[in-house]
C-alpha cells in the first residue's frame, strides 16, 4: 500500500475521551425507547434517557460485511470495492483510504475489538479488504492499554442474528407482538417475531453488563458510548433489502456528562457517519476524502444512500436514496424475483417458507404478494409519511413524478461519483460462491434430517414443529 501522511490531531486542553462502540448484529429499532411495548429493554432505555437517540439512522447496505467495511473506513462500500458479500480474493483499500484505527493510533489511542458477550475475547473482523501494513486492532480489550492511555473500542454482540435465542427469564407475550402488514399474521410469523424480540432482550442484558463494567472501572465519566446495529432486522423483506426494515438501525450516543440527555432527533444519519463522528469526538481532523460526516455538526443530510449487491451466492444489484419523506429504489435486475434462492434465508427464515405456501394458495394480501412475484419493477417510489411500510409503489403515479425525478437525479449523481464497483462481477467468483452455497445447503438440510428437494408444504410443517406449534 502506498504510504500517505496522516493529518495531525487538533489541539485540545481536555483529556481525550474514550470512544466505545457497542454493536448489535442484525437489529432494527425494536426497543422500548423506540416505542416497542412488546419488548423489555431497560438497559438500552436507560442509555437512551442519558443520551441522544437518533430515530432516522440508516445503514449503507443491509448485510454485515459491507456494512462493517464502511464502519471501519467511513467510506461507502461501493466506493472501495467492498460491496459484495463476500469475496475470496480480498483487495487492498484504495490509495489514501485507511482504517479509522490508524487515525486513532496516530492520536495516541489504544484500539481494540472485542466480543460483547464474552468480554476480553476478540470480536468480528468481517471486512471485505486486506490491510497488510499492520493488524487493524491492538488487541481484544482496553485492559491491555498503557496507564492513562485513551481507547477506541468495539464490543460486538452477536444477537439478534439468527438463529434466535430464547429469553427464558422474560418470554415475550406472543399475543402482544405487532406484525407489520407486509407479513401474514400467522402463528409461525408471530412465534418467529417473538423469538427475535427475545434475542433483542439478550442484547439489552449484555449492554447492561458492559455499562456496569465501565462504572466499576471508573470509566463511565470519560467514555462516549455509541450503541447501534450494522443493519436492520433479520426478517423476510428486511435484511438484504433496501426497505427501511432492512436499513434502519438504532443509534444512541451517551456523553460522559450526559449532555443532551433524553433528546430524540429525526436528523438523517448514515452508518458511514458513525466512524467519522467518532474521530471528531476524539479531536481528530477528518480527511477531505472521507465520505462520512460529523452528525453533531451544523451540516445535516438531506438524503441517505444504501446499496445491495451479491449476497453469498445470490447475485443482485439495487440502489436507494431516502429523504425524510420519500424513498426511491432502482432495481437493476427487474427480471429476477425478490426471493431469489439464498441458502441462508432458505434454511433460517421460516416465514419465507410460510409466505411461499400462502402465495401458492392465494392467501396473501395483494401487497404481500408483490414480494413473492416472479419479477419486480425497475423503479420503486414510496411516500414514507403515508406509507411507512413501503407497500404501495408510487413510481408510476403522476402525482409523484416531480419528486421521483428529483430523487432519481440525486441518486444517479451519487452513483456517478461514488459507485466504483465493477459489473458484472467476475463469473469465476460468482461460481465459487454458488458452489459453496450449494454445499452449505446440502449440509444444513442433512443436519435438519430433511431432503434437499423437500416441498414447501412439508418444509412448513417441519418449521411448525421446530417452533413448537404442533
Amino acid at each position: 500500500m502506498t504510504a500517505f501522511c496522516l493529518l495531525p490531531i487538533e489541539s485540545s486542553t481536555q483529556e481525550k475521551p474514550n470512544i466505545l462502540w457497542i454493536m448489535a448484529d442484525d437489529m432494527g429499532t425494536d426497543l422500548g425507547c423506540y416505542g416497542n411495548k412488546s419488548v423489555k429493554t431497560p438497559n438500552l432505555d436507560k442509555l437512551s434517557s442519558e443520551g441522544i437517540t437518533f430515530t432516522r439512522a440508516f445503514t449503507v447496505t443491509p448485510v454485515s460485511s459491507p456494512s462493517r467495511s464502511s464502519l471501519i473506513t467511513a467510506m461507502y462500500p461501493v466506493s472501495i470495492g467492498c460491496h459484495q458479500h463476500r469475496t475470496r480474493n480480498k483487495t487492498s483499500l484504495p490509495v489514501g483510504v485507511l482504517p479509522i484505527t490508524e487515525y486513532f493510533r496516530h492520536a495516541g489511542y489504544y484500539v481494540c475489538n472485542g466480543d460483547g458477550t464474552r468480554l476480553k475475547r476478540p470480536g468480528k473482523t468481517d471486512y471485505n479488504f486486506t490491510f497488510a501494513d499492520k493488524p487493524i486492532f491492538d488487541g481484544p480489550d482496553w485492559s491491555a492499554r498503557k496507564p492513562g492511555q485513551p481507547f477506541y473500542a468495539q464490543l460486538q454482540i452477536q444477537y439478534p442474528h439468527r438463529p434466535f435465542k430464547k429469553d427464558t427469564l422474560h418470554p415475550v407475550d406472543r399475543s402482544t407482538v405487532l406484525i407489520p402488514p407486509v407479513y401474514p399474521d400467522h402463528p409461525v410469523t408471530r412465534e418467529d417475531w417473538a423469538l427475535y424480540l427475545e434475542s433483542v432482550q439478550l442484547v439489552d442484558k449484555y449492554v447492561g453488563q458492559i455499562m456496569q463494567r465501565l462504572e466499576e472501572e471508573g470509566l463511565l465519566n470519560n467514555t462516549i458510548v455509541m450503541f447501534f446495529s450494522d443493519q436492520g432486522r433479520p426478517m423476510v423483506r428486511a435484511k438484504q433489502f433496501l426497505y427501511d426494515d432492512g436499513t434502519q438501525i438504532p443509534l444512541i450516543v451517551r456523553f460522559p456528562d450526559k449532555k443532551s440527555a433524553g433528546i430524540k432527533t429525526e436528523d438523517l444519519v448514515s452508518v458511514v457517519d458513525i466512524p467519522a463522528t467518532s474521530l471528531k469526538l476524539a479531536g481528530i481532523r477528518l480527511p477531505e476524502t472521507m465520505q462520512g460526516q460529523d452528525i453533531f455538526s451544523d451540516k445535516k443530510r438531506k438524503f441517505v444512500f444504501s446499496s445491495r449487491d451479491r449476497m453469498d451466492e445470490t447475485v443482485d444489484r439495487m440502489r436507494s436514496i431516502r429523504s425524510n419523506k420519500f424513498k426511491y429504489i432502482i432495481n437493476f435486475y427487474p427480471d429476477r424475483p425478490y426471493t431469489q434462492f439464498n441458502t441462508y434465508k432458505k434454511t433460517m427464515y421460516p416465514v419465507l417458507t410460510l409466505m411461499k405456501v400462502l402465495y401458492s394458495q392465494g392467501r396473501l394480501t395483494p401487497e404481500q404478494s408483490l414480494f413473492m412475484a416472479s419479477e419486480r419493477p425497475a423503479e420503486e417510489f414510496y411516500d414514507l409519511v403515508k406509507d411507512p411500510f413501503e407497500m404501495k409503489n408510487e413510481a408510476n403515479n403522476p402525482n409523484f413524478t416531480i419528486e421521483k425525478e428529483r430523487m432519481r437525479k440525486e441518486l444517479v449523481k451519487w452513483l456517478e461519483v461514488n459507485d466504483k464497483g465493477a459489473y458484472p462481477e467476475d463469473q469465476a467468483e460468482v461460481g465459487f460462491w454458488k458452489n459453496d452455497a450449494e454445499q452449505a445447503y446440502q449440509k444444513k438440510m442433512k443436519s435438519y434430517g430433511l431432503p434437499v428437494d423437500i416441498s414447501d408444504e412439508d418444509y412448513l410443517k417441519w418449521w411448525e414443529i421446530q417452533l413448537n406449534l404442533n
